[in-house]
């Protein structure tokens, strides 16, 4: 049985998965973000913040494949220190939204000691760093809309510090914006795919 990945030509089929994977990735920070303004956190908007950044890993690695040709060599450092710190980010996002949640304050507390919170810490560094660096690449490479690439850049190391700040409008907000901004750079790389697989067409038929 054929899917709808069968019809796209095999270059693009990167791009496009990419695509959904953001997207869905925003989704998933934005969407219970919302609904914590109101609600505050929950199990299920815990659950479902804690699978974003697997989505992230397929999505980073697509757009950095896509603008390879323009980024060069900072391009590629970027991507990676991203893309480290993205893993590092996640583990500790998953294991806060699916371990930490369910236990109580002084548990964690207590829990909490020896190398654990450096090593929080130094990955909640590594992903800004990566980020803000990834930020600029998509600034300078120019591929994807200029207020989205400068979101990544800001808004995203933002994210890796204001994110252990108690529940509250701001930290909802922000999750938010880091949300559409994943979700507008996806549109962007599936719109590029799209656009490019056409061109690809027009020029083998001719």
């Amino acid at each position: 049985m054929s899917s709808a990945f069968d019809s796209v030509p095999a270059p693009a089929r990167l791009p496009r998965f990419g695509a959904l994977c953001g997207v869905l990735s925003g989704l998933l920070i934005a969407l219970p973000a919302a609904v914590e303004a109101f609600t505050g956190e929950t199990a299920v908007t815990s659950l479902l913040l804690a699978l974003s950044p697997a989505l992230a890993l397929p999505f980073l690695t697509a757009l950095h494949q896509w603008q390879t040709p323009v980024t060069g060599r900072f391009g590629e450092i970027a991507y990676l220190v991203n893309l480290i710190g993205l893993g590092l980010f996640g583990g500790a996002a998953f294991a806060a939204n699916l371990v930490l949640y369910y236990l109580d304050d002084d548990v964690i507390e207590a829990e909490l000691t020896g190398p654990t919170v450096p090593a929080l810490l130094g990955s909640a560094v590594v992903f800004a760093v990566g980020c803000a660096l990834f930020g600029a690449a998509l600034i300078r490479a120019r591929t994807v809309p200029r207020v989205a690439a400068w979101g990544y850049a800001v808004a995203l190391p933002l994210f890796a510090f204001l994110i252990a700040l108690p529940d509250s409008v701001l930290t909802s907000a922000l999750h938010i914006v880091v949300g559409i901004v994943l979700a507008w750079l996806s549109t962007a790389l599936w719109q590029s795919a799209s656009s490019n697989d056409r061109t690809a067409v027009s020029t083998f038929t001719s």
